[in-house]
């Protein structure tokens, strides 16, 4: 079983910047993909950036590149997701997720947090 604890959302003006963290804990091999999800009101959930946290790589929405970056601290069992240059579209509930891969599909992942909103005003 895996734990999933998300920290970091709030509320900020456009062009601000936010830091979400996901505290895992329980089977490592069931997390080895880690990652955020969002989603707005009305909205599919849409995969933002997930990593590898064997391997390394990493995976960005085109939404989202050159803007956020997401990492890893593998001592605290914590990844991170820096949003930089916020915009009134990056409102969406946040979710962080973990698999035992990475890939697209939602439904890929086995074990969610219970997200934290971050909302940009204009």
């Amino acid at each position: 079983q895996v734990q999933l604890v998300e920290s970091g959302g709030g509320s900020v003006q456009a062009g601000g910047s936010l830091r979400l963290s996901c505290v895992a804990s329980g089977n490592r091999y069931s997390r080895r993909c880690m990652g955020w999800f969002r989603q707005a009101p009305g909205k599919e959930r849409e995969r933002v950036a997930t990593i590898d946290t064997v391997g390394g790589s990493t995976y960005y929405a085109n939404s989202v590149k050159g803007r956020f970056t997401i990492s890893q601290d593998n001592a605290k069992n914590t990844v991170y997701l820096r949003m930089n240059s916020l915009a009134p579209e990056d409102t969406a509930m946040y979710y962080c997720a973990a698999g035992g891969y990475c890939g697209t599909a939602a439904r890929l992942y086995n074990y969610w947090g219970q997200g934290t909103q971050v909302t940009v005003s204009s």
